[in-house]
């Protein structure tokens, strides 16, 4: 069975995308389930559908043997959590995966033969070749060839292309040098936990303790997010690389990053040297962005405009600021971006891909 496709969708419109009221073209009433429903990527997933208006008949949260029971709401009504098991999915339309790669390759492929068309937001399947990696305002068209299963990508690959692709349209990008700074949340609940602790540590004159990470987190930063590899790298490191190359449709494009976590809450922020194959210039990167749909424009240096995590916990778009051309390429630009890995890093996408899958 062949590879699939991952063209770079031609720009889309910015205020058709970003409505919140279904299409017309849309189907209505989807039977929708979500596993790992009581997760933290699994509740914002619950409150987008409801936010986007998304034209859910049914809906059926599933989770763990010991999550099952809860109650959760959905439009203002209560709906139980049932467990998680391989007959779990009779009758389910579109099946959203955020429960880790293991119960994904477990339980993903009993939806499909059920029927459903699973959205995953784990690794499991981000780099089999039969299967779809997308951000939707960067390649939706890839939706269209799924074999039952699309992959959400890594929040931070997600956060990078959402500014890069615009400016790849432009100019073609080649290569890039990125740092990421990424948020404790990043490593579930207990990240945030180990961070208030660890202040609380301090200020009370005690020792710290480490649980989630390494090191102590709190007035520090790690420049360790994974596990490392034999090459020095770290896994989450080399997915920004080999995702950007499918999602773009970029074999050749390079990429040289270090992964850094810094005790910010929520929202990942990415620092970016890019270098194109044409000129550059200020005027049409900043228009590129402008036009792009999910991203907006904060690029005031002059009075301290420029993206923060603080301001971007808790919304829907990337912001991209401090964009310059870069002084060690001849074809390059510099920029900052910052998004909730939350929301358009996990489950805003998710469910802006199920909303691709439901005007097939």
């Amino acid at each position: 069975m062949g590879g699939i496709p991952h063209i770079i969708t031609p720009a889309i419109d910015r205020a058709k995308f970003q409505s919140k009221v279904p299409a017309p073209y849309m189907k209505k009433d989807l039977h929708v389930a979500i596993a790992g429903a009581t997760g933290a990527v699994g509740i914002e997933m619950l409150k987008t559908l409801e936010k986007r208006n998304f034209p859910v008949g049914k809906l059926t949260p599933l989770a763990s043997k010991r999550s099952a029971g809860k109650s959760l709401s959905f439009r203002g009504e209560e709906v139980t959590v049932q467990e998680l098991t391989k007959d779990s999915f009779a009758g389910v339309d579109i099946a959203l995966f955020s429960a880790g790669g293991g119960t994904s390759e477990e339980f993903a492929p009993a939806a499909v033969d059920a029927g459903a068309v699973v959205v995953d937001n784990s690794s499991a399947f981000r780099m089999d070749e039969n299967v779809p990696l997308v951000v939707p305002e960067i390649n939706a068209a890839a939706v269209s060839g799924h074999q039952g299963i699309i992959a959400n990508p890594n929040c931070s690959t997600i956060v990078t292309v959402m500014a890069l692709g615009p400016l790849h349209r432009v100019f073609g990008v080649k290569r890039i040098f990125a740092s990421t700074y990424q948020a404790v949340s990043g490593s579930g609940a207990m990240g945030i936990v180990e961070l208030e602790r660890q202040v609380g540590e301090i200020t009370s004159g005690k020792d710290t303790t480490c649980e989630v990470y390494p090191h102590q987190i709190a007035f520090n930063v790690l420049p360790h997010v994974d596990v490392f590899l034999d090459n020095g790298y770290t896994k989450e490191e080399l997915k920004m690389v080999n995702e950007s190359r499918k999602i773009m449709g970029l074999p050749d494009f390079q990429a040289s990053v270090t992964c850094v976590r810094v005790p910010v809450y929520r929202a990942h922020s990415v620092a970016v040297s890019a270098e194109f194959e044409k000129p550059v210039s200020i005027e049409e990167a900043r228009a590129a962005i402008e036009q792009a749909p999910g991203i907006d424009l904060n690029d005031d240096v002059g009075n301290n405009g420029y993206p923060l995590p603080l301001n971007l916990a808790g919304e829907d778009n990337c912001q991209v600021g401090r964009i310059r051309k870069d002084c060690a390429f001849d074809n390059g630009l510099s920029f900052w971006v910052v998004g909730d890995q939350l929301l358009k890093g996990a489950a805003l996408n998710a469910v802006q891909i199920a909303e691709e899958v439901a005007k097939l």
